[in-house]
Protein backbone atom coordinates (compact mmCIF):
# COMPACT_ATOMS: atom_id res chain seq x y z
CA UNK A 1 0.00 0.00 0.00
CA UNK A 2 2.91 2.25 0.76
CA UNK A 3 3.47 2.44 -3.27
CA UNK A 4 0.11 3.36 -4.32
CA UNK A 5 0.74 7.41 -3.22
CA UNK A 6 3.81 6.86 -5.74
CA UNK A 7 2.50 5.54 -8.39
CA UNK A 8 -0.78 7.37 -8.03
CA UNK A 9 1.37 10.91 -8.48
CA UNK A 10 3.46 9.23 -11.31
CA UNK A 11 0.62 8.00 -13.31
CA UNK A 12 -0.96 11.66 -12.81
CA UNK A 13 2.49 13.22 -13.57
CA UNK A 14 2.62 11.57 -16.97
CA UNK A 15 -1.44 11.89 -18.17
CA UNK A 16 -0.73 15.71 -17.04
CA UNK A 17 2.06 15.83 -19.13
CA UNK A 18 0.54 14.94 -22.61
CA UNK A 19 -2.54 16.92 -21.60
CA UNK A 20 -0.73 20.01 -20.79
CA UNK A 21 1.54 19.16 -24.07
CA UNK A 22 -1.35 18.82 -26.17
CA UNK A 23 -3.20 22.36 -24.81
CA UNK A 24 0.10 23.97 -25.00
CA UNK A 25 0.80 22.81 -28.70
CA UNK A 26 -0.93 25.72 -30.34
CA UNK A 27 0.96 28.23 -28.12
CA UNK A 28 3.94 27.39 -30.09
CA UNK A 29 4.80 30.19 -32.73
CA UNK A 30 7.30 31.83 -34.36
CA UNK A 31 7.38 34.69 -32.02
CA UNK A 32 6.64 31.96 -29.01
CA UNK A 33 8.27 28.87 -29.93
CA UNK A 34 8.48 27.70 -26.70
CA UNK A 35 4.55 28.51 -26.17
CA UNK A 36 3.67 28.92 -22.42
CA UNK A 37 7.36 29.54 -21.09
CA UNK A 38 7.26 32.50 -23.15
CA UNK A 39 4.35 34.37 -20.93
CA UNK A 40 6.50 32.41 -17.90
CA UNK A 41 9.34 34.35 -18.79
CA UNK A 42 8.16 37.56 -20.13
CA UNK A 43 9.73 39.99 -17.48
CA UNK A 44 8.08 43.22 -18.85
CA UNK A 45 4.76 44.77 -19.65
CA UNK A 46 6.60 44.90 -23.06
CA UNK A 47 7.15 41.38 -23.37
CA UNK A 48 3.93 39.73 -22.36
CA UNK A 49 2.24 42.07 -24.91
CA UNK A 50 4.34 40.75 -27.61
CA UNK A 51 3.35 36.96 -26.30
CA UNK A 52 0.13 37.88 -26.24
CA UNK A 53 -0.27 39.92 -29.37
CA UNK A 54 1.33 36.61 -31.13
CA UNK A 55 -0.76 34.36 -29.90
CA UNK A 56 -4.10 37.25 -30.98
CA UNK A 57 -3.02 36.76 -34.44
CA UNK A 58 -6.30 37.00 -36.56
CA UNK A 59 -5.44 33.21 -38.12
CA UNK A 60 -8.55 31.65 -36.93
CA UNK A 61 -6.71 29.97 -33.95
CA UNK A 62 -8.34 30.88 -30.62
CA UNK A 63 -4.43 30.62 -28.77
CA UNK A 64 -5.52 33.26 -25.90
CA UNK A 65 -8.19 30.22 -24.98
CA UNK A 66 -5.60 27.91 -25.26
CA UNK A 67 -3.28 29.70 -22.71
CA UNK A 68 -6.26 30.28 -20.26
CA UNK A 69 -6.93 26.54 -20.98
CA UNK A 70 -3.00 25.67 -20.43
CA UNK A 71 -2.78 27.60 -17.46
CA UNK A 72 -6.03 26.34 -15.27
CA UNK A 73 -4.71 22.67 -16.38
CA UNK A 74 -1.54 23.35 -14.96
CA UNK A 75 -3.13 23.88 -11.52
CA UNK A 76 -3.95 20.25 -11.55
CA UNK A 77 -0.48 19.25 -13.35
CA UNK A 78 1.32 21.17 -10.41
CA UNK A 79 -0.34 18.66 -7.61
CA UNK A 80 0.55 15.71 -9.72
CA UNK A 81 4.40 16.49 -10.41
CA UNK A 82 5.03 18.28 -6.53
CA UNK A 83 3.37 15.36 -4.66
CA UNK A 84 5.33 12.81 -7.12
CA UNK A 85 9.33 14.55 -7.07
CA UNK A 86 8.28 14.92 -2.94
CA UNK A 87 7.44 11.49 -2.28
CA UNK A 88 10.36 9.61 -4.87
CA UNK A 89 12.57 12.09 -3.58
CA UNK A 90 11.59 11.54 0.21
CA UNK A 91 11.67 7.63 -1.04
CA UNK A 92 15.48 7.97 -2.45
CA UNK A 93 16.51 10.04 0.65
CA UNK A 94 15.32 6.93 2.86
CA UNK A 95 17.19 4.06 0.75
CA UNK A 96 20.39 6.08 0.62
CA UNK A 97 21.98 6.71 4.27
CA UNK A 98 24.41 9.70 5.42
CA UNK A 99 23.85 13.54 4.47
CA UNK A 100 22.15 12.32 1.47
CA UNK A 101 19.42 11.66 3.61
CA UNK A 102 19.42 15.06 4.84
CA UNK A 103 19.22 17.31 2.23
CA UNK A 104 16.95 14.42 -0.10
CA UNK A 105 14.70 15.19 2.47
CA UNK A 106 15.08 19.20 2.13
CA UNK A 107 15.02 18.88 -1.70
CA UNK A 108 11.50 17.37 -1.75
CA UNK A 109 10.31 20.01 0.87
CA UNK A 110 11.53 21.91 -2.22
CA UNK A 111 9.81 20.46 -4.46
CA UNK A 112 6.26 20.86 -3.12
CA UNK A 113 7.34 24.85 -2.34
CA UNK A 114 7.78 24.97 -6.21
CA UNK A 115 4.22 23.61 -6.59
CA UNK A 116 3.26 26.44 -4.22
CA UNK A 117 5.30 28.92 -6.86
CA UNK A 118 3.47 27.13 -9.44
CA UNK A 119 0.51 28.56 -8.32
CA UNK A 120 1.73 31.67 -7.38
CA UNK A 121 2.88 31.64 -11.20
CA UNK A 122 -0.26 30.90 -12.49
CA UNK A 123 -1.72 33.47 -10.94
CA UNK A 124 0.49 36.17 -12.61
CA UNK A 125 -0.35 34.48 -15.61
CA UNK A 126 -4.10 34.41 -15.23
CA UNK A 127 -3.90 38.20 -14.34
CA UNK A 128 -1.49 39.34 -17.89
CA UNK A 129 -3.86 37.20 -19.79
CA UNK A 130 -7.22 38.46 -18.58
CA UNK A 131 -5.65 41.96 -19.78
CA UNK A 132 -4.13 43.19 -16.34
CA UNK A 133 -0.80 43.62 -18.24
CA UNK A 134 2.21 45.32 -16.49
CA UNK A 135 5.35 45.38 -15.14
CA UNK A 136 4.80 43.88 -11.77
CA UNK A 137 3.19 41.22 -12.33
CA UNK A 138 5.29 40.26 -15.44
CA UNK A 139 8.52 40.32 -13.29
CA UNK A 140 6.41 38.81 -10.18
CA UNK A 141 5.48 35.38 -12.56
CA UNK A 142 8.80 35.68 -13.88
CA UNK A 143 10.74 35.41 -10.71
CA UNK A 144 8.80 32.95 -9.22
CA UNK A 145 8.64 30.61 -12.60
CA UNK A 146 12.60 30.92 -12.35
CA UNK A 147 12.55 30.13 -8.18
CA UNK A 148 9.85 26.91 -9.32
CA UNK A 149 11.59 25.47 -12.67
CA UNK A 150 14.69 25.61 -9.82
CA UNK A 151 13.91 23.37 -7.42
CA UNK A 152 11.92 21.42 -9.55
CA UNK A 153 15.18 20.81 -11.71
CA UNK A 154 17.04 20.20 -8.39
CA UNK A 155 14.53 17.49 -7.26
CA UNK A 156 14.71 15.94 -11.06
CA UNK A 157 18.17 15.71 -11.02
CA UNK A 158 18.68 14.44 -7.55
CA UNK A 159 15.78 11.91 -8.22
CA UNK A 160 17.85 10.80 -11.44
CA UNK A 161 20.85 10.72 -9.14
CA UNK A 162 19.75 8.73 -6.34
CA UNK A 163 18.08 5.99 -8.86
CA UNK A 164 21.80 5.55 -10.76
CA UNK A 165 23.11 5.35 -7.32
CA UNK A 166 20.40 2.74 -6.18
CA UNK A 167 21.35 0.85 -9.61
CA UNK A 168 24.89 0.59 -9.58
CA UNK A 169 24.81 -0.46 -5.56
CA UNK A 170 22.04 -3.17 -6.54
CA UNK A 171 24.75 -4.25 -9.24
CA UNK A 172 27.50 -4.37 -6.94
CA UNK A 173 25.46 -6.32 -4.37
CA UNK A 174 24.28 -8.96 -6.82
CA UNK A 175 27.78 -9.07 -8.17
CA UNK A 176 29.27 -10.22 -4.88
Amino acid sequence: MKKFPLLFFFLGTAVMMIVMARTGAPLKTSATPLGILDLEFAHSADKVSTVMTAWSAPDGMNRMAAAHTNTYFDFLFLFFYAGFLFLACRKIAATIQGPVTVWGNRIAAGALFAGFLDILENAGMLVSLGGSVSDGVALFTTVVSVAKWSLAIVAVLFLLTGLISLGIRRLKDSGS
